[in-house]
């Protein structure tokens, strides 16, 4: 089954590429503002459609009877999948892996970390991705898996995030330092969960969302080969 996905590509001679993985409610409008930011970046990003076995829904935020459903349906093996055809798409821009990075949101940020685990690419950004001390979608956990980053990774928490414990990220900043790639980790005092995406205004932190995102356009800019 053929992965869909959403393309954004810049102006001119893009930098490199970006995969950007969706929250748990699909392909948003605000996934895609995410691709069209990095093409105005100089970037091409690509969005894979991970719900495209169920239908490719796109899901209302407060909709979580809906969403929860079918990000428990996803599977570690469709999720790779799908991310090598996002891979794939932007080899078809000439870039290789080395010059492609990642970026997940919320479960996305799970995959983003798992993707960096699995294969090396130039860089990798996690956004309150979940699983820390245990492992979902048939991933180990974060912990566990830590150590054999082989993707420079950068991972985004907020401190007042009900799902994601503090303690638990900073256990995942000390066994991401034990990788043989460069990690860090940036916390937010006064951010939830989700507090980059302003199409969500009980949980955005504009504050937080700028840092985040101009600290993911910088270590993309390390890292990712040119």
């Amino acid at each position: 089954m053929t992965t869909p996905v959403t393309t954004f590509s810049p102006d001119g001679t893009a930098r490199g590429g970006v995969v950007v993985v969706q929250e748990a409610f699909g392909v948003t409008d605000h996934i895609a503002d995410v691709c069209r930011r990095f093409a105005a970046a100089g970037w091409v990003a690509t969005a894979p459609h991970l719900f495209h076995r169920s239908g490719d829904p796109v899901v209302a935020y407060d909709d979580l009877e809906t969403s929860m459903p079918l990000m428990k349906k996803l599977t570690s093996d469709e999720i790779d999948e799908d991310i090598d055809a996002a891979v794939d798409e932007l080899a078809s821009y000439g870039f290789g892996p080395s010059q492609c990075a990642v970026v997940g949101f919320c479960m996305g940020g799970t995959v983003s970390f798992a993707t960096a685990v699995r294969r090396p690419l130039g860089a990798a950004a996690t956004f309150y991705g979940g699983g820390i001390r245990e492992g979902r979608f048939g991933y180990s956990s974060l912990l566990d898996s830590a150590p054999d980053l082989r993707t420079p990774w950068h991972g985004f928490f907020g401190d007042q995030d009900k799902g994601i414990p503090v303690e638990e990220v900073e256990e995942l900043r000390i066994a991401a330092a034990s990788a043989s790639v460069d990690t860090r980790i940036a916390r937010y005092p006064d951010a939830e969960h989700g507090f980059h995406c302003n199409d969500r205004p009980a949980v955005y932190n504009e504050r937080a969302a700028h840092d985040a995102w101009s600290k993911t356009l910088d270590w993309f800019d390390t890292h990712v080969a040119r």
